[in-house]
């Protein structure tokens, strides 16, 4: 499977982190995936800057996995603040969660979320998910040209 660009995975949880890309390995998933802690770790990646100033910031990851509960910035204003740079505009970001509050769910799609996914609680059910939006935003997708 296509390996040729990154994914941003926007997770604070330490064992979801390792579940996130344990799943994406098995899946096959080949594309490098770096890890942003907090939403403000994100928003500097995105923008090569901070603790990633140096980063060719021309350079966007094929998908954003975005967790919704996270220190600093959270989840909805990385949203908020990703949809508001026209660079950013084309990006795919999913919303991975385990928030089940249906106002996370209205707010995320209205602030342009291209998919909101809840995490399940079953390790087999999350693996299995996560496999599918790898298959799907790496292999199925046709992104947007650049």
């Amino acid at each position: 499977m296509g390996a040729d660009r990154t994914i941003l995975l926007v997770e604070d949880n330490p064992d979801d982190e390792q579940l996130t890309v344990r799943s994406l390995r098995r899946a096959g998933i080949a594309n490098g995936i770096d890890v942003a802690h907090n939403g403000a770790e994100a928003l500097d990646w995105l923008h090569g800057t901070g603790s990633h100033a140096g980063r060719d910031a021309s350079v966007l990851p094929a998908v954003v996995l975005l967790d919704l509960k996270l220190p600093k910035v959270d989840g909805l204003e990385v949203l908020r603040r990703v949809r508001a740079d026209e660079r950013f505009r084309g990006l795919p970001v999913v919303v991975l969660t385990s928030s089940t509050e249906e106002r996370d769910v209205v707010e995320s799609y209205r602030l342009g979320a291209n998919s909101y996914v809840r995490k399940p609680v079953v390790f087999a059910e999350f693996a299995e998910a996560v496999r599918q939006l790898g298959l799907y935003w790496l292999v199925i997708n046709e992104p947007m040209p650049r």
